[in-house]
């Protein structure tokens, strides 16, 4: 029996394929020439992780997360960054009795295994690992290499590199072109720490001048962490790189500007929006870093339970109204309508779009960007959409009262509207909507629901520790017997944080009769809240209660919330 055809009858045995695929699968591997394991992948009859994981029992290896390993870096003495990267194999560790231990990404490429284990004198055991995590793990060991000999040629370079873009009098001068700061160390230091960004997982780059340095922070999983720091003196180079990259007028440091920065970091697309703030020692930038390949989510993906999802397919099947999204600055508000907007964009159907800025390309979507130079306002764009024969509309965010009456008007006379608010929760967006003068009994009759969200942090799996909850915890989660609740520690895979990603919570009001009348009866917002609980909404705090309760999250982070 040909390896194809017994790892397709392992597969059968797990349930990730079906008997009547069976011959397909193999008629089709044999005529396309590739594996099962290619074929079932590409064709999306199953994922890598669970494919992995059934590889791991088929050949009895451990299958594993990188970051639950020990990594000793010294080990990579032994091979080349390209080489394991290519062939996807770390050198994890060697344990007391000598044997070296290899995790690797592709147990059926047994020329790579054997290449790994014969750089090594001893015996050799192998666990398997995502090849993604291999990659993003190796990645972020090159940035960080990178950026530590940037910064050394940085500090070493002369004082004629150092003070490029200076007068004799000190003071900066504008640099005119890209070739004043080509042959500047810091354009390499530039482009590594944008690198270095990537497989640390960060959603913003900070890079900020003081008195006698600059600060370079990342925004990982909500909070910023230091990751460099280097003279002053240089800093005018680094300005002008980062104008330059981002097409921002190089001449110009009184004002604010904003920008973008397209690039393809390990064989993906990335879109960097720039923006500059003028500051007291030179010119601020925050970097924020958008994946353009990467919007696959699903509403699981994105946290929502299957009680969640029941009712987001209520709101979904209703041909016309408005459906809100609140929440603060970088709850993922804009992540979740996009993937609704993926839902429900079908042939038949036209979807407009109206963003500040257009964060992801969609196919089969016309998307239109804010521009308040040209006049091109939410409510102006709103207004020429309107007679572009819409079905479905997303607006970026109601702002206004021009924005707000337009968008609901739009909801009654059938067209389905996206948008987001900034409110605490989501009874918290009907009175916002009556505060921007739209009329209670407007409301009542377009909104379909509104959904509150907020991240919290996920606790690392490699350290998270369980514990008795107190007296005081068991108090804060409503619980009149005593559990155990799980805390962060703190460990290399996680930076010391105790915390590694973050987890979405939710809260949804679906706008049902009883809801309507509601609103259109009172302004009172706990009576509000007090409907909306009697029809089945579970709040921000229970949701994140329930996290807390599943060892995924902390009390910190349920407190954090600042909700009850």
């Amino acid at each position: 029996m040909n390896i194809n055809a017994e790892l397709l009858q392992f597969f059968l045995y797990k349930k990730l394929v079906k008997k009547k695929d069976v011959e397909e699968i193999l008629s089709e591997t044999a005529r396309l020439n590739t594996t099962v394991r290619e074929y079932l992948l590409a064709k999306e009859y199953t994922t890598e992780a669970t494919e992995l994981e059934a590889l791991a029992e088929y050949y009895c290896m451990p299958y594993i997360e990188v970051d639950m390993l020990e990594i000793d870096k010294q080990l990579f003495d032994m091979y080349s960054l390209d080489y394991m990267k290519k062939n996807k194999f770390l050198p994890v560790s060697v344990d007391k009795n000598g044997v070296l231990l290899i995790a690797v990404g592709k147990p059926l490429d047994f020329d790579a295994m054997s290449a790994a284990a014969s750089a090594f004198v001893g015996p050799v055991d192998y666990v398997l690992v995502p090849p993604v995590q291999i990659d993003r793990y190796i990645d972020s060991i090159a940035a960080v290499i990178a950026t530590s000999t940037a910064l050394n040629d940085l500090n070493a370079a002369g004082n004629d590199k150092l003070f490029a873009g200076r007068n004799k009098n000190g003071e900066q001068e504008a640099v005119s072109s890209a070739d004043d700061v080509v042959n500047n160390p810091s354009v390499r230091l530039v482009d590594s720490i944008i690198k270095e960004a990537i497989p640390y997982r960060a959603s913003d780059i900070h890079i900020e001048p003081f008195e006698k340095k600059v600060r370079v922070r990342y925004r990982i999983d909500g909070d910023l962490q230091e990751r460099a720091s280097f003279p002053i003196e240089a800093y005018s180079a680094i300005c002008a790189r980062l104008k330059i990259m981002s097409g921002l007028n190089i001449a110009e440091r009184r004002i604010p500007q904003d920008g973008r920065i397209n690039m393809r970091i390990g064989g993906k697309e990335y879109d960097f929006r720039v923006s500059s703030l003028p500051s007291v020692y030179g010119e601020k930038f925050v970097i924020r870093i958008l994946d353009k390949t990467s919007f696959r989510f699903t509403r699981t993906d994105l946290g929502f339970t299957d009680e969640e999802n029941v009712v987001i397919d209520k709101m979904l099947m209703r041909p016309h109204g408005i459906i809100l999204l609140t929440g603060p600055t970088g709850c993922g508000k804009s992540t979740t309508l996009y993937s609704f907007l993926k839902e429900v964009n079908v042939p038949t159907v036209n979807i407009i779009t109206v963003e500040d800025p257009v964060e992801y390309t969609m196919a089969g979507v016309t998307q239109t960007q804010v521009n308040a130079k040209a006049n091109m306002t939410f409510a102006a764009a709103l207004r020429s959409i309107l007679r572009q024969d819409p079905d479905i509309i997303m607006i970026g965010e109601i702002r206004d009262e021009e924005t707000a009456e337009i968008a609901v008007r739009a909801a009654i006379t059938g067209h389905l509207v996206f948008s987001t608010l900034h409110t605490n929760d989501a009874p918290g967006a009907i009175t916002r909507l009556e505060d921007m003068k739209v009329p209670d009994y407007l409301v009542a009759d377009a909104l379909v629901g509104v959904i509150a969200q907020r991240l919290v942090k996920r606790l690392c799996p490699a350290c998270k520790k369980r514990g008795k909850a107190t007296a005081k915890e068991m108090e804060l989660l409503g619980l009149t017997e005593p559990i155990s609740i799980f805390r962060p520690q703190g460990c290399q895979f996680c930076n010391n944080t105790g915390y590694k990603g973050c987890a979405a919570v939710h809260e949804i009001m679906y706008m049902n009769e009883e809801m309507k009348g509601t609103v259109a009866q009172t302004k009172n917002l706990e009576q509000l809240r007090e409907q909306a609980a009697n029809n089945g909404m579970v709040t921000l705090w229970n949701s994140c209660r329930s996290l807390v309760l599943k060892g995924q999250t902390s009390i910190q982070e349920l407190m954090s919330l600042n909700i009850e």
